[in-house]
């Protein structure tokens, strides 16, 4: 059973996240091809002993989100570099991109509502 992340851990994700937003705000350091300027942190998790930090991101767009998440992850020593200047902790942690999927799943539930059987099922 995976334990609730301390109140603490919870702080330093969400400075991680806001640190993460602002680089990719930054569009002069990427390709706009390869990295588009609409990547969103949709959330940040970080291990206990702050050793590694999971960055989830949404790609916004026509690309390939899975190549999207590649190419920020051929740059996590830059992201790396950027978090451990501004974070206040002893140990900058190692940043992982991964794809967040919540969004692919609350869409198949949307279109799952807005088919006529399931309306009529609704209007009973």
């Amino acid at each position: 059973m995976k334990k609730a992340p301390t109140q603490r851990q919870l702080r330093v994700a969400e400075e991680i996240r806001h640190i993460i937003s602002d680089v990719l705000m930054k569009v002069d350091l990427f390709d706009a091809d390869v990295i588009p300027s609409l990547v969103m942190v949709t959330k940040v998790e970080v291990s206990p002993d702050f050793s590694w930090a999971t960055v989830f991101v949404h790609s916004i767009g026509q690309q390939d989100p899975q190549a999207v998440t590649d190419a920020l992850q051929q740059h996590k020593s830059l992201f790396r570099k950027y978090v451990g200047r501004q974070l206040k902790i002893r140990i900058t942690p190692d940043i992982r991109f991964r794809l967040d999927t919540s969004f692919d799943a609350m869409e198949q539930i949307e279109n799952l509502l807005r088919q006529p059987e399931v309306q009529k099922d609704l209007k009973k």
